[in-house]
This record gives structure tokens, sequence and C-alpha cells, in this order.
């Protein structure tokens, strides 16, 4: 059933929380512009978070496979894999939820709920972005290609949650992360207990820092009827974020342990970095939050080259 806006949308076509003067703004064609906005390359952010679980998973893998560095042909696949899945996991997204977002002031201005792509446009390109996933998709061992191939069940699923629970974050966690276990059986053919250790962690994090998203949207989701960890957590919320982001260093400890990994120091600097999103967080500030969302992509940064490093250390090591 439809659901009434409770709010007009935003005179501008750009959406509330995409960067102002983004590349797709300034340089991409006019009529361009809609299918780029609906895939999100006006807002990366998703697509980095997407990204360095499948990178992480891969370094770690190599590096227990005594690989002095990540193969670049496989990280250029995964950024581009990574880019076009989360084109089209948002395209699916907004299809499924476009009576809501219409109904949101943060989303109205998307375009279909603003009427700039028609649903039946937005279904054929998200048609044309799974065709290009799956190319590159195809590019990979037989097993990491069933195993991606797996995450389409959760990603169907995903948009549905927020109907039904309070925990749609848990859902995300699980769906958006999967790259952890993607990235690690594309250069080992097998998985073990340090990608799901990594996955686990990666859910953990997800969880955290969606929480701190969803609170941009908590007032318009109560009153529509859409649940999230935001309005479960509340004021409680810094208690809640301390707890997940403790769990997902452990856990990202324990992946790189188990792998053979040194990363001691990077992981350091990705626990402050966390520890300074819940300190200095408000969640009644939608500015502030989308903020502490973006500087996630600082851990992942942290992590990565931490691999990265300790991979080029350890073939230092060896060669000595």
């Amino acid at each position: 059933m439809p659901v009434k806006p409770i709010s007009p949308s935003p005179p501008s076509d750009r959406v509330p929380d995409a960067r102002p003067g983004n590349w797709v703004d300034r340089m991409a064609p006019r009529a361009w512009q809609p299918y780029l906005r609906l895939a999100r390359f006006d807002r990366p952010i998703g697509a980095w978070l997407l990204l360095f679980p499948c990178w992480w998973g891969q370094a770690l893998g190599e590096l227990s496979l005594g690989r002095p560095y990540p193969d670049p042909w496989y990280l250029a696949l995964f950024f581009v894999g990574a880019f076009i899945m989360r084109g089209a996991g948002c395209t699916y997204n907004d299809i499924v939820d476009k009576d809501y977002d219409a109904s949101v002031a943060r989303t109205a201005a998307r375009p279909i709920p603003s009427g700039q792509v028609s649903v039946v446009e937005a279904q054929a390109f998200l048609a044309v972005l799974c065709l290009a996933g799956f190319v590159v998709l195809l590019q990979f061992n037989l097993f990491t290609i069933l195993l991606g191939a797996a995450s389409l069940i959760l990603v169907a699923i995903y948009p549905f949650a927020k109907r039904f629970t309070y925990w749609p974050q848990l859902m995300l966690g699980l769906t958006f992360k999967w790259g952890a276990l993607v990235g690690w059986s594309a250069v080992t053919g097998s998985l073990s207990l340090a990608p799901i250790a990594l996955y686990a962690g990666c859910v953990l994090w997800t969880i955290g820092y969606d929480t701190i998203y969803a609170h941009q949207d908590k007032e318009d989701d109560q009153a529509i009827g859409l649940k999230s960890t935001a309005l479960r957590f509340g004021d409680a919320t810094p208690r809640w974020l301390t707890a997940f982001y403790a769990g997902a260093v452990v856990l990202w400890g324990i992946a790189g342990v188990l792998a053979g990994a040194r990363l001691a120091f990077f992981l350091a600097l990705a626990a402050i970095q966390l520890a300074w999103q819940v300190a200095t967080l408000n969640v009644a500030d939608p500015s502030n939050c989308l903020a502490r969302f973006r500087s996630n992509q600082l851990i992942g940064w942290a992590l990565f080259v931490g691999l990265a490093a300790d991979m080029a250390l350890v073939a230092l090591l060896d060669a000595r």
C-alpha cells in the first residue's frame, strides 16, 4: 500500500546527504545523472564500505599463503565489482522502498520517488548492473562464483527487514560484508576460521556505523512505521556502539592471528577512530551522524594498508 508522504521533496534534485559539488552534479551528462544518483555514484562511501572487506579478505588470504603483496588484478576486480553491485543493491532497494522514500525528507529527492526515473527504467538499469556484476564474478574460481551468487539471497531479503524487525542493520551487515568471505575464497579457493572471524567482525562494525546513519531518519521512520537499531537503542546508542565496535576489533584481531598477520599497530589506529566516533557522537544532530558514518572509510584504509604492509614485511624477513 502506498505510504502518504509526510514531508515535501527538497526543491533540488540533489539528495541531501550527497556532498555539494560532487562529480555527478558537476561533470556527468544531464541525462545520466538520475541513474548515477540511483546507483549512489554521487555518494561513493557505501561502495567503499562494501569494497574494503573484499580487499581485507583478499589480503588476509594472500598473507596466509605467504604472498608479498595483494594481487593488483583481484584488487581491480573487487573495486569494479563493489561499485557495480552497490549500485545494483541500491537500485533494487529504491524500487522496493519507493513509497517509503517519498515519505522521508532525506530520501524524497531520490530518482524514483521524485519522478526522475520510472520503476520500469530502474528495473532495466538494475538488469544491466547485475549483468555487469556477473561478468566480474566470472573472473574468479568456481567456489567463489557460487559463494558470491549465494549473497543474492541476503540482498533480496534486506530491503524488507526494516518492516518487521528493529535489527535491519544486522541484515545489512550480513549482506554488505559478504565480500570478506569472497575476498578470501578468491585467492584460496576455500573458507576457514580466519575469514569467518573477519566476516563476523565486519557484521558488528556495520551494525555500529549504520545505527549512526539511521539516527538521521529516526523521526520519519517512527512516523511511517519502519524500524531500526537507532529507534531500538535510542539514547543508549553509545553504549551499544562500544560493544559492537569492541567486538569487531577483537574479531578482526582473531582473524589476523589465524592468518599469521602482525597488524596490531594498524588495528590500534582503527580502534582509536572507532572510539572517536562513539565519544563525539550526537544522535540528535544529523550532520554529526553523517560525518561519523563517512569517517568509517578511514577504518577501511587503516586495515588494508596494515595488511599490505604486513605482507611486505613477511616477504622481506623471509628473503633474509
